[in-house]
């Protein structure tokens, strides 16, 4: 039973295959800290997933100059990448050090939540992974891509990456023009045919999705780097228009890679868009609330 006299700090947290970003608060909801650290996808390890929260919590309550209260009086809200795949969502609930309870989510949810307040609308997230959500005015929810890494994810950093490397092996082979882009990605696995193989070889998501930086810095000069961009909007697009084909809701754009492509989005839909959607860890501190006001 959650003695609600004991709780001292409600804690939310935004994860995904990035960083980490974590909200401390007071018992009343009133946000004293925040902090980041690395990736919480489920998908790169639930061990590691803990590793980076509890990592970033402790960094918040540095900054406070408190010492780290004891988990059991303390109730965390999180929003997670991959807390959909069931087998992976019972494994961090399992491997909870003591928290008094766990609200636990999607961070496209928690995205959701944040974005609109917890009205009607639509969330599309585009980083290391993709996916998009919507809350209808009836309550119900909707969920569109997000089946992971490397056959969905479109329009995510990952998705790109992996579509950059296949055009820098093309062009080392002769099977297509070189381009800045295919020398860039080339230089950044070491030069040579070999290392490419060897880089590839040894890559996962999260290293995919640091080459999309190499993408948007080429896009200037390189036909073919702007081609992935825009392909990568659209594909932002579709997710939003699969949730809504009227256009009738608001929507939200989160992560970096769905804020860097904004500006390639169609002006219909950019004049839709939230503008400064607020921080996912405040949709996970709402599922907090949500948990303590439920709580008899």
């Amino acid at each position: 039973m959650l003695l609600l006299a004991m709780i001292s700090h409600l804690i939310g947290v935004d994860g995904g295959g990035t960083g980490t970003r974590v909200l401390v608060a007071d018992r009343h909801g009133v946000v004293l800290a925040q902090a980041s650290a690395g990736p919480s996808a489920l998908g790169q390890g639930v061990a590691a997933a803990w590793q980076s929260i509890l990592s970033a919590i402790k960094t918040a309550f540095q900054d406070l100059q408190q010492e780290t209260p004891v988990w059991y009086q303390c109730v965390l809200g999180a929003g997670l990448s991959g807390v959909n795949n069931q087998l992976w969502r019972e494994q961090f609930l399992a491997m909870n050090p003591g928290f008094a309870r766990i609200a636990l989510e999607s961070d496209a949810y928690t995205a959701l939540l944040a974005a609109h307040g917890g009205q009607a609308g639509v969330m599309v997230a585009a980083g290391t992974g993709s996916i998009a959500e919507a809350l209808y005015a009836d309550g119900t929810r909707r969920q569109v891509g997000g089946w992971g890494f490397p056959v969905g994810d479109e329009g995510s950093g990952a998705w790109m990456g992996l579509r950059a490397m296949s055009h820098a092996q093309q062009a080392v082979d002769g099977r297509t023009p070189g381009s800045p882009l295919a020398d860039q990605i080339l230089q950044h696995c070491g030069g040579s045919r070999q290392t490419l193989q060897q880089w590839c070889a040894a890559a996962r998501q999260y290293d995919y999705a640091q080459l999309a930086r190499t993408v948007f810095d080429c896009a200037h000069s390189d036909p073919a780097a702007e081609s992935l961009l825009r392909d990568a909007a659209l594909a932002l697009e579709s997710m939003a228009a699969a949730l809504d084909p009227k256009a009738a809701l608001p929507l939200a754009i989160y992560g970096s890679v769905g804020r860097a492509l904004m500006p390639r989005l169609a002006p219909a839909t950019r004049d839709r868009c939230t503008p400064t959607p607020q921080d996912a860890a405040y949709g996970a501190l709402t599922l907090v609330q949500q948990l303590l006001e439920e709580t008899p």
